[in-house]
């Protein structure tokens, strides 16, 4: 029997060789926006090491929707031309290069990891955050509350950068609306306190959301893969949770979206997480069971058989792998060999193929 995991998939146009998925990892490496040597190896080596598909890092749809200042960026044409040849080494390697479309919202202006994670001022290299209302993640910072025009800048953001997306090579799209940036703070009751159109109702929470998509499907192309990526609950009472998760998701579906990429959390620092392997899996089983949308299981899966068992038994459609990937850039091919499944090799390492 062949393996579940190193089975192909079509979506749309377009097929990946098996349902292994590097998930979007900040890298805090950029200068301005632009991708460089780093980014080229990193998701290189993951196309190279056997993934199917690479999703690139959240990219930043504005200087303002950059977490940190080392954020990567798609606000301006001159992003374009070295992630162009990111996306055709991906290619290259029989995968598929995927981008992360991102807006960090009232989380954005925070320092790398390694230099503390901490809000930066104007002084610092800092900027002024927004969100969808005037509360802040910590105490010690308030975004401004978005007003009608600012919202409408920020949907023909998301336009413009699909059509960068589009010249520089990317074959599968994801919105980022998960982990407590800008497209979930409108989603979730903790973050939103608006009384217009975009916020109170659960119907005006997900308009932002949908109006971003709308105007993303006027650039992406129709026969590409649209994906996702949503909190499926906020772990914090009186957040978004699982049951307004699934309502979205059916709606998404009808309007031409391909996956739910489904991870949780991100929105508030009180947010009480019982993380053990796998602990989001079950959230991207009941949204593929009642919604009937394709969805992808990420979060804490380490090990080729827990993958395999997650595809057995029809819990998800694709398996994205972060950490696990930073530590093995391998993995696909280490998998491989794990569930005794052949794949082929890049040819300047076949000599060290396991026999």
């Amino acid at each position: 029997m062949a393996s579940p995991l190193f089975s192909p998939i079509k979506i749309k146009d377009c097929t990946l060789k098996n349902r292994i998925v590097i998930s979007p990892m900040c890298q805090y490496s950029s200068e301005d926006g632009f991708a460089n040597d780093w980014h080229l190896v990193h998701l290189g080596s993951r196309a190279s090491g056997g993934a199917g598909l690479i999703i690139q890092e959240a990219t930043a749809v504005a200087p303002e929707g950059r977490i940190s200042p080392e954020d990567l960026g798609i606000w301006k044409d001159e992003h374009i031309e070295k992630m162009k040849a990111i996306t055709a080494f991906i290619k290259s390697q029989n995968a598929v290069p995927g981008i992360q479309l991102a807006h960090a919202g009232r989380k954005a202006s925070v320092s790398s990891p390694w230099k503390g994670n901490k809000k930066l001022d104007a002084s610092q290299g800092g900027w002024q955050t927004v969100a969808p209302s005037a509360i802040g993640y910590h105490d010690d910072e308030t975004p401004v509350a978005l007003d009608k025009k600012a919202i409408h800048q920020l949907i023909s953001d998301f336009k413009a950068a699909t059509k960068r997306a589009v010249q520089a090579g990317y074959e599968v799209l994801e919105i980022h609306a998960a982990h407590g940036y800008l497209n979930h703070q409108f989603l979730s009751p903790l973050s939103n306190t608006r009384t217009d159109e975009y916020g109170g109702s659960f119907e005006n929470r997900i308009r932002f959301t949908i109006e971003v998509l709308e105007a993303v499907q006027t650039e992406w192309p129709e026969h590409l893969p649209l994906f996702v990526r949503i909190s499926a609950t906020d772990w914090a009472e009186g957040g978004w949770n699982v049951e307004e998760s699934i309502e979205f998701s059916k709606i998404l579906k009808e309007k031409g979206v391909d996956l739910i990429d489904v991870s949780s959390g991100g929105l508030v620092s009180h947010q009480k997480i019982p993380l053990e392997a796998g602990y989001q899996v079950p959230f991207a089983e009941k949204i593929k069971k009642e919604t009937g949308i394709l969805t992808g299981a990420v979060g804490l899966i380490t090990e080729a058989s827990h993958a395999e068992e997650i595809l057995t038994s029809e819990k998800a459609d694709l398996v994205l792998f972060a950490r696990a990937s930073l530590r093995d850039p391998n993995l696909g091919l280490n998998f491989a060999k794990a569930l005794a499944t052949d794949v082929a090799w890049p040819s300047q390492y076949e000599r060290a193929k396991p026999r």
